[in-house]
């Protein structure tokens, strides 16, 4: 379909700005805009030691990479999942042989600064695309989660990692911070709550089917028995194991992990799992080496993590009339957003708006003179559930429109409308007035 003017020129803005555009006229003028702002690439000098077997020294290079977070104001207490891309590994593949898709495991560090100091363990899935023969490694991301224990800011910077493959025999490439620590990537500010000092670190981030992870903290009750266990997303598995704190609160022990679905692991006071009395999880992969029986061949898949993106069903709205000695209500409906959120991580998000004044023939309408009742559907079979935000005034100030609560696990399609009402002062200029109201999702 061919469009033309005006509304072709605010569609290749959109583009450019990754947003789309509605327009409300009261006649007015609406306008989504894109995501909050992405988190900061940093590059920092690299030490990388191929596998012996490939027969080639040390690699020294530049990685690039970035810190992410689900919720940059925490509260003391409250669990911080982060998110470690590498965009550019320093190291490629050491051998002469392309790796297939879907072979390479990464594990890594998160380094934090600040109001709070340690490191957060970070693992990612079985997943890439093929490498090349001495080709670059693509770009890959890791999580993991940490306790904020302190009020304050918190700096987050890029970490040691290790590049894993699993392909014909098992290799590793470790890569270290040639002069840690590495320049800060991100920073969350941490306010005051219930504190829960409890913490844990593991040996490894990864391991064989039956492998057996040392698991060491602090923070915990003296004298109390600590259960050690397996999570699979926010799903306690079969696996645990039974510690005892000493006089310092400090425990230490063993766990073997065999459930390959194994994402995590906690450690907690009392019969079962309470975030006020544990500590984790602290990311952890398990390695599928099982062999291939004689005759047998082995069937692998992989779901990959999509976006969060929204769309609307048209870019102009066009409010009722009223009449220029009455004034009064001009009123109209949103045009239909959806939203789908194909993450497949912990996080929610929110979508929020705010307009400008409407402006017209020499005079103008205020921007808090518009509001809105929001409504939200969520499509059967999605793991979140969407609200909508509260009826009243927009404003310059904005509101939000709709949302979804971060959790364990979250996603889905969702639908969001809203009636839109202007209230046009008496004896306001006869014309028309316009005005934009931007949409942000994040």
């Amino acid at each position: 379909m061919q469009t033309k003017g005006p509304t072709t020129r605010r569609r290749r803005v959109a583009a450019l700005l990754g947003a789309t555009v509605l327009a409300l006229t009261a006649g007015g003028a609406l306008a989504a805009a894109p995501a909050g702002a992405a988190p900061a690439n940093v590059d920092f000098a690299t030490h990388c030691i191929p596998p012996a077997i490939a027969g080639i020294p040390p690699i020294d290079g530049t990685t690039t990479a970035k810190i992410a977070v689900d919720n940059a104001s925490p509260k003391v207490g409250d669990t911080v999942t982060v998110t470690y891309t590498v965009v550019s590994p320093a190291a490629s593949n050491p051998v002469d042989l392309a790796l297939p898709a879907d072979i390479m495991t990464p594990t890594g560090k998160v380094q934090l600064g600040g109001a709070q100091t340690g490191s957060v363990t970070v693992a990612g899935p079985k997943k890439n695309d093929p490498v090349p023969a001495k080709g670059a490694f693509p770009s890959f991301s890791m999580t993991g989660t940490f306790t904020v224990t302190a009020p304050g800011a918190i700096t987050l910077s890029p970490g040691d990692y290790n590049i894993h493959t699993s392909y014909i025999m098992e290799l590793d490439t470790p890569c270290t911070v040639t002069n840690p620590p590495a320049p800060v990537s991100e920073t969350v500010t941490a306010t005051g709550g219930q504190t829960n000092t409890r913490a844990i670190q593991l040996g490894s981030a990864s391991g064989n089917p039956g492998d057996s992870v040392t698991v060491t903290g602090s923070g915990f009750t003296p004298g109390a028995g600590v259960t050690l266990a397996g999570r699979s997303g926010s799903t306690q598995t079969a696996d645990t194991a039974s510690v005892t704190a000493d006089s310092q609160g400090s425990i230490s022990g063993s766990l073997v992990v065999n459930d390959k679905t194994t994402t995590g692991v906690v450690a907690y006071e009392g019969g079962s799992w309470n975030a006020d009395t544990g500590a984790g999880p602290a990311a952890y992969v398990v390695i599928d080496n099982t062999p291939v029986p004689d005759g047998s061949q082995k069937l692998t898949t992989t779901v990959r993590a999509g976006t969060l993106s929204m769309t609307q069903a048209g870019d102009a709205v066009a409010l009722s009339a009223v009449d220029y000695g009455k004034g009064g209500a001009s009123t109209g409906a949103l045009q239909t957003v959806t939203v789908k959120d194909f993450r497949g991580g912990p996080a929610g998000w929110s979508l929020t708006g705010k307009v400008t004044d409407f402006t017209g023939p020499g005079a103008k309408i205020d921007a808090g003179a518009l509001s809105w009742t929001p409504a939200c559907s969520t499509k059967a079979g999605s793991p979140s559930t969407c609200q909508a935000g509260s009826s009243g005034t927009v404003g310059t100030s904005g509101a939000t429109l709709a949302s979804t609560p971060n959790g364990a696990v979250t996603g889905g399609e969702f639908t969001v409308d809203a009636g839109l009402s202007l209230n046009v002062p008496q004896f306001t200029p006869p014309g028309s007035y316009s005005g934009v109201l931007t949409l942000t999702l994040s």
